[in-house]
């Protein structure tokens, strides 16, 4: 029998490789800009032709290579970022393994032109699936430029897996971001299809944010440095108020390598204890500066997950440096210098030079044992404390009355169904009460049942909204003063992914300019809203959705629009309000539950509560 066992061909074992470090056009973005970084450039430039698909070209212009080195750099394992294994321990660079390339490669169509400086030539290089097609030396500028074209031509299936044009233009924004924050002293451009959507010069770390993120993040950022002897923290957290829903301006970079660590996260997140909104994390910009020799980044190809040597201290530091931030931002006082001066400038003796003893005032007429108020339509203030004491009492038995849960609910939802029809033809004016300015209470034949009013209305409007998708029309209400929003360029690119369906929900908007829109008009029921505000919350409770659930693009959007727009518990409702929402939520296909899974409608029998005053 022959052996069957045999060395796989370069080839094959490189485009083995490449299904581990190029997963998407974003991982070559990232694995070429690295690259720019570790030769020392400038600035790089970054050109993208149908989002990575057709082209991705990487500019820099860093130290070039020579015509050996140039070829060498296509092979696998081969590298100049360390030569023994001991040097896995001192690692600055954000590329190590020679793997990269090689991936490329296998997979593309690549030309390489490089330069060293001072030298009168360049070099040439390219190469196809792998295969060395041409090599020669050509007039070019010193650095290096490489164009990786037709990224997955001969893997048509992993091509065909790639997702739209602006989902994996957010791809590689996201990607450019996590290299271009970390390096503020390289200047960094992105071009997309002929569009300029970065320009990024260089400066401070802050500057780099405001360019990328907006100028508001100039008012946003709370600065955060500490220096320990085992890690050093600086960067920037943002202020509470304006924190988000999603986690999508949440960076870390260890030794300016963007990483990814639950475990520091929760640390960062634990600083904002009791200062965040509910369901909403911290955003922040955090740089870690740690000895190389105590980390382990050969772990993942992608380079983003990493093992601490002592990752409870670095935890205690983190947590503790951002806590103490947030503390001198909440507590310092604001010094107002004209105040200051005026209180000096106060003569230190009375007008009329003579110093008078201090007084005491005593009203003769005040009697602590009269009941009676001298105010006869005035309650006294045995009468106020009487009610609220009484109110008190009230409110705990209110908290506790409510524990029942449903036993069987397929019968109680008829029997809700049936009972609520059933009273609405005995009396067009139902009477219903409202808890807590969150639920619903209303009697029915068997008992009373309880609705939460959030839930409820984002059932309604959720079911509005997927009818109109249906019908690919809604109403629209034009602003009569158009406002425009400006976003950072992942947004805008997912709002040029979701433009159609955004329009059918009833928004007119148009592009207006780098990274913003114009509204002219919002949904016809929801005019009492600010059209700014309302797109902003769309955006971000749809990132939020794409996060929990799989769901397409429409059932997203309906989701997120009921969500945005729903009646949030705390709100006061009429008699008629709740009637209304009561009717409208009977009206629903789904009426029990939210569109989050969550119930809607729960029930109390006569029975639960006469054995619950037995006792």
């Amino acid at each position: 029998m022959s052996d069957i066992i045999h060395l796989l061909p370069d080839s094959v074992a490189n485009q083995i490789a490449a299904g581990e470090v190029v997963q998407r056009p974003a991982s070559a973005v990232k694995e070429l800009m690295e690259n720019a970084l570790d030769a020392g450039s400038a600035s790089i430039k970054l050109i993208i032709k149908d989002a990575g698909k057709t082209l991705i070209q990487v500019i820099d212009s860093g130290c070039g290579m020579s015509e050996t080195d140039a070829r060498m750099s296509f092979e696998r394992h081969a590298t100049s970022k360390i030569r023994k294994a001991d040097d896995l321990f001192a690692i600055r660079t954000m590329g190590f393994r020679g793997e990269a390339l090689a991936s490329i490669a296998a997979i593309a169509q690549v030309e390489l032109k490089t330069k060293r400086i001072g030298d009168e030539l360049g070099v040439k290089i390219e190469i196809d699936g792998s295969e060395l097609k041409n090599q020669e030396a050509c007039s070019c500028s010193e650095g290096t430029s490489i164009s990786v074209k037709n990224l997955f031509y001969n893997v048509p299936a992993r091509r065909n897996f790639l997702k739209t044009d602006s989902v994996e233009l957010r791809h590689i924004i996201d990607e450019f971001q996590r290299v271009s924050i970390p390096n503020p002293q390289v200047a960094f451009t992105l071009q997309h299809n002929t569009t300029e959507i970065f320009n990024l010069p260089t400066g401070n770390l802050k500057q780099r944010l405001m360019a990328i993120f907006g100028s508001s993040y100039n008012s946003r950022l709370i600065p955060v440095e500490e220096n320990t002897g085992i890690v050093k923290i600086k960067g920037f957290v943002i202020k509470p108020e304006f924190a988000k829903k999603t986690r999508g301006e949440q960076f870390f970079f260890l030794n300016k390598r963007f990483i990814k660590n639950a475990y520091l996260h929760h640390a960062v997140q634990s600083a904002f204890e009791q200062l965040l909104p509910n369901d909403s994390f911290a955003s922040y910009f955090l740089m870690l500066d740690v000895d190389p020799k105590t980390i382990d980044i050969n772990i993942h190809p992608t380079k983003t997950e990493v093992k601490f040597e002592d990752e409870k201290a670095i935890y205690a530091f983190l947590r503790s440096t951002v806590k103490k931030s947030l503390g001198q931002f909440n507590i310092a006082p604001s010094l107002d210098f004209n105040q200051e001066a005026h209180i000096y400038n106060m003569p230190l003796k009375p007008a009329d030079g003579i110093y008078k003893q201090p007084t005491i005032k005593v009203d003769e007429n005040y009697n602590p044992f009269k009941t009676e108020s001298l105010n006869p339509s005035k309650p006294s203030e045995r009468e106020l404390s009487n009610k609220a004491n009484w109110e008190k009492m009230y409110s705990r038995h209110a908290d506790n009355q409510l524990e029942f849960a449903i036993k069987k609910e397929e019968e109680t939802q008829q029997t809700i169904h049936t009972d609520w029809d059933n009273e609405l033809h005995e009396s067009n004016k139902k009477t219903t009460y409202q808890l807590h300015n969150k639920y619903i209470l209303s009697h029915i034949k068997t008992g009373f049942m309880v609705i939460d009013q959030q839930g409820a209305h984002e059932r309604i409007l959720y079911e509005s909204f997927l009818e109109a998708f249906e019908k690919h029309r809604s109403a629209t209400q034009q602003e009569l003063f158009p406002k425009t929003i400006e976003l950072n360029a992942s947004d805008f690119a997912l709002v040029k992914e979701l433009e159609a369906e955004i329009r059918e929900m009833g928004f007119d908007i148009a592009e207006f300019g780098k990274n913003t829109f114009v509204i002219h008009g919002v949904p016809a029921d929801t005019v009492e809203y600010d059209s700014a505000a309302l797109l902003e919350g769309l955006i971000e409770n749809y990132k939020q959705n794409l996060l929990e659930l799989k769901s397409d693009k429409r059932e997203n959007l309906a989701r997120s629009m009921a969500r945005n727009m729903a009646i949030k518990s705390g709100k006061s409702l009429t008699q008629e309000e709740m009637n209304n929402l009561i009717d409208n939520l009977f009206a629903c296909k789904m009426p029990y539950n939210a569109p989050n899974g969550k119930p809607v409608i729960t029930t109390f029998s006569i029975d639960e509560l006469d054995r619950r005053f037995k006792k």
